[in-house]
């Protein structure tokens, strides 16, 4: 079976992608990743060493109209060229291009939503699409003329296998922070001031606990970050990419993140209590709803971005220090909710939809 796997745009969208065609790959498939190039993808596609195509597609922009339509043109002639079984598309604007590509072609089209609401793209392209796999259950609500099938989020086979950094102390507190592969301003600056204020109250302390933190903040405030911790003599990893997510995972004692759906799933998938900030400019609010999913299993908990303040997050952040079964608690409820087989249902499904023409 040949297959054509478009994904891109974000790490969010790259790497559930990148991880089906890991599996197509292990069952002996031809398969080819197509991303649209963006540099943001450059570090996430190092972790593919197959076949790939960048598509050139932009964001959904007034000014980006005709580069769509030139990568409209590139994806048709290589389908032309190429002509695949079946063309899966993980969503976000690096979608659009192939998808419409492949309609053109009468090449069959599966589609992957991640998040429980439908971003736009899905939203369009779901007419398209013979199947739509999704990750959550209330996103066939969503798409009630979309034939659905419901698969978990396809995640790193690598993820789950980190081992915990060798240079953090054994009986350190370890807080990592991560706003997803481009990093987030709001929750730098929040998380860095909170944990100044931690390890001032730890500090304070007659027994005191080692604190570390691992911070992966995006290239725009690595530096104001790591001078932070620095200038409070917090021993910190600080990073603008973390290029050993595993690791750092399994390092780990609570997570503070976005919630994007692949950053949620991956939390799953290492059994990892998180306090998630959904983006509050999200499309359709989808990554509050990501969490509260999350949350209402109790798995995690959920801050509201414009609610939060350092003190709150310290004293969060605190508690969950000196409350250990709590952590231990949401480990086994985050355990709970994770879709190992998330990536061979996806192949199962191609699979199935091709031997079935």
């Amino acid at each position: 079976m040949k297959v054509v796997v478009a994904c891109g745009g974000t790490g969010g969208h790259s790497f559930p992608g990148i991880a089906v065609a890991e599996e197509l790959r292990k069952r002996g498939h031809d398969v080819t990743v197509w991303s649209s190039g963006r540099d943001i993808e450059s570090s996430v596609m190092k972790s593919w060493t197959g076949a790939v195509f960048s598509t050139g597609a932009k964001q959904l922009k007034a000014r980006h109209v005709l580069s769509i339509l030139a990568s409209f043109f590139k994806c048709r002639r290589a389908l032309k060229k190429n002509r695949p079984d079946v063309l899966l598309a993980m969503g976000s604007y690096s979608s659009l291009p192939p998808v419409l590509a492949a309609k053109s072609r009468g090449i069959p089209i599966v589609l992957h939503e991640a998040n429980t609401i439908p971003g736009k793209a899905v939203d369009f392209l779901s007419r398209f699409a013979v199947r739509v796999a999704t990750s959550f259950e209330m996103t066939a609500k969503c798409l009630p003329n979309a034939h659905t099938v419901l698969t978990g989020l396809p995640v790193r086979d690598s993820i789950s296998k980190g081992t915990r950094f060798d240079f953090i102390p054994a009986d350190s507190f370890t807080v990592f922070i991560t706003g997803g592969s481009q990093g987030a301003h709001a929750v730098n600056e929040l998380l860095s001031e909170a944990i100044v204020m931690l390890k001032r109250d730890l500090d304070r302390r007659s027994e005191k606990k080692n604190l570390y933190v691992i911070h992966q903040t995006g290239a725009k405030d690595e530096a104001f970050v790591r001078e932070a911790y620095a200038k409070a003599q917090i021993p910190s990893r600080v990073k603008a990419f973390e290029n050993a997510m595993a690791d750092a995972f399994a390092s780990a004692d609570i997570v503070v993140a976005r919630a994007g759906a692949s950053t949620c799933f991956e939390l799953a998938a290492c059994g990892k209590p998180a306090l998630l900030i959904p983006l509050p400019s999200a499309l359709r609010d989808h990554q509050h709803y990501n969490a509260d999913a999350f949350a209402a299993r109790g798995a995690a908990d959920e801050g509201m971005q414009n609610q939060l303040q350092p003190k709150q997050v310290c004293r969060y952040l605190l508690q969950k220090h000196d409350h250990p079964e709590q952590l231990a608690s949401m480990r086994e409820r985050m355990k709970a909710l994770a879709e190992p087989d998330a990536a061979a249902k996806v192949v199962d499904l191609l699979e199935g939809l091709v031997q079935g023409k």
